[in-house]
């Protein structure tokens, strides 16, 4: 049958929103989708918690740090654990997660990035998500 390789997993993150009108809370979509896998869960935040200021910690690394490096959304739904490898990448291991009551699946991927620039960039586009929020 011969090895069918890595697949590539693609993330999406849409339509962030704030579900009760001057509250903290803010909730989008992370989809996930690749040849083997399309999955998709509802990710509720307060107000982001903090997912620009990890993810600019890390650019702001970029020289490396030791161990895991990890964030997590209010509910646990999405998880995203950081390691800095030789070579300049950091590597993020992103888990999407059913939501409860049910649990019934869980998703991790990886993705590379280079450290500093790529990593200010991903920051970047992440805090234009967060803050182009609907009502």
């Amino acid at each position: 049958m011969g090895d069918p390789g890595l697949r590539p997993v693609h993330l999406f993150f849409s339509e962030p929103r704030r579900p009760y009108d001057d509250e903290a809370a803010l909730d989008f979509l992370v989809k996930a989708r690749g040849q083997w896998v399309s999955v998709e869960t509802s990710v509720r935040t307060w107000d982001g918690d903090g997912l620009h200021s990890f993810l600019s910690s890390l650019a702001e690394d970029f020289p490396g740090w030791e161990g895991a490096r990890t964030w997590h959304s209010l509910a646990y739904d999405l998880t995203i654990s950081a390691e800095h490898r030789s070579g300049g990448h950091v590597y993020l291991n992103w888990g999407i997660h059913d939501r409860p009551p049910f649990e019934e699946w869980h998703l991790e991927t990886t993705t590379v990035h280079a450290a500093g620039e790529e990593m200010t960039n991903l920051a970047a586009e992440v805090l234009t998500f967060l803050t182009s929020v609907t009502m």
